[in-house]
């Protein structure tokens, strides 16, 4: 089993020579973190525990502490780096030996990943190469189940992140980015699998939803929207547009619906936003605020309920998604970059399905 720890204090990390760059870049986003007094704790420092993924995403704490997450490793060309076409990774971080090891490959293409309040974790498998399916992996016999996997007798678009209330239900996006599989859903939409197992569409007036978050008080369900109108890559440039590039807010309804509320940010109409493009993966704190990724950002940028921004930690590679920790480490911020997962203490405190405060 292939394990990869994280460098000593002042060290270069040892992973392949080939990802120098990346080493440069974790020190600059450490030195620049460490200046962000509006979101990292006094002393805090961007940590990098793992190199050198494809393409990293959906972080996600277990009970126990550790941080799984995905390599999509059929973006390969995102990256620019030939590689044999592999099924997608599963990894586990231990932040108590600082050791990365391998959980599951081939993945079906594994994307998000959460755990719902049972402590089971529950996984999005995307097209190009997956399944378009949603699994539950129960831990203690590592045994797998399929929570999802057609909607009105059709495959899924391409499953791609998702949320955990305290009941139990499972929130989960669909939007289509690559692959060349039949779109065979008539929308972009999100989903809720109920916990007797009902799958049910709950909204679907986005552009391309994406992100996946619920409020610590269980009454809103955020999403974020980012993409433009292509379903797979182009061969030849042509003119694409997005149809929204938004964080958006909905009221869940008891019964598990939700009803439109607000655009948080609406990133197509600030001009003077440094943004253009909505965020990839977002998470909530204890209190209610917004932390969201995206690799042009260069950041995870941290946002009020009312869509105010309150700070942003750089990260030099580019961020694709945010978790907080667990227990004693429920006020760090996991960050998965494009190849590297990051850490860092921050003021605040994340929450996980079927905690109580």
């Amino acid at each position: 089993m292939h394990t990869c720890t994280s460098p000593k204090p002042g060290s270069m990390w040892r992973c392949a020579t080939r990802h120098a760059l990346f080493a440069l870049a974790f020190s600059a986003g450490a030195a620049v973190a460490q200046t962000d007094t509006s979101l990292v704790a006094p002393g805090g420092k961007l940590e990098r525990v793992f190199c050198c993924g494809v393409f990293l995403e959906g972080p996600a704490a277990a009970p126990d502490g550790s941080i799984y997450f995905t390599d999509i490793t059929a973006t390969y060309n995102y990256v620019g780096r030939p590689l044999d076409q592999q099924g997608g990774v599963i990894r586990r971080y231990d932040p108590k030996t600082g050791k990365t090891t391998v959980f599951q490959s081939p993945s079906a293409m594994a994307t998000g990943i959460e755990f719902g309040p049972n402590g089971q974790m529950y996984v999005t498998h995307a097209a190009h190469l997956g399944t378009r399916l949603v699994t539950r992996i129960d831990l203690a016999t590592g045994l797998g189940y399929v929570s999802a996997y057609r909607f009105n007798g059709r495959p899924f678009n391409s499953p791609n992140d998702l949320a955990a209330d305290h009941q139990g239900r499972i929130f989960f996006s669909d939007p289509r980015y690559i692959g060349d599989e039949s779109i065979d859903q008539p929308v972009m939409g999100v989903y809720r699998i109920d916990t007797d197992g009902k799958v049910s569409i709950v909204t679907a007036d986005l552009g391309k939803p994406n992100g996946v978050a619920i409020s610590p008080d269980q009454k809103t369900l955020y999403v974020a929207s980012i993409g433009k109108s292509e379903i797979d890559r182009l061969p030849q440039p042509v003119p694409t547009r997005s149809a929204l590039e938004a964080i958006v807010a909905y009221d869940i309804q008891p019964d598990g619906s939700v009803k439109f509320n607000r655009l948080v940010v609406d990133y197509l109409a600030a001009p003077a936003r440094p943004e253009k493009n909505g965020p990839d993966g977002i998470d909530t704190d204890i209190h209610g605020n917004i932390w969201g990724a995206q690799l042009a950002w260069k950041a995870v940028v941290a946002y009020s309920p009312d869509g105010n921004e309150l700070g942003r930690i750089p990260i030099e590679e580019g961020a694709t998604n945010v978790e907080f920790g667990r227990g004693t480490e429920a006020d760090v911020l996991y960050i998965t970059g494009r190849t590297g997962l990051y850490r860092v203490k921050v003021k605040t405190r994340g929450w996980h399905a079927g905690e109580t405060r």
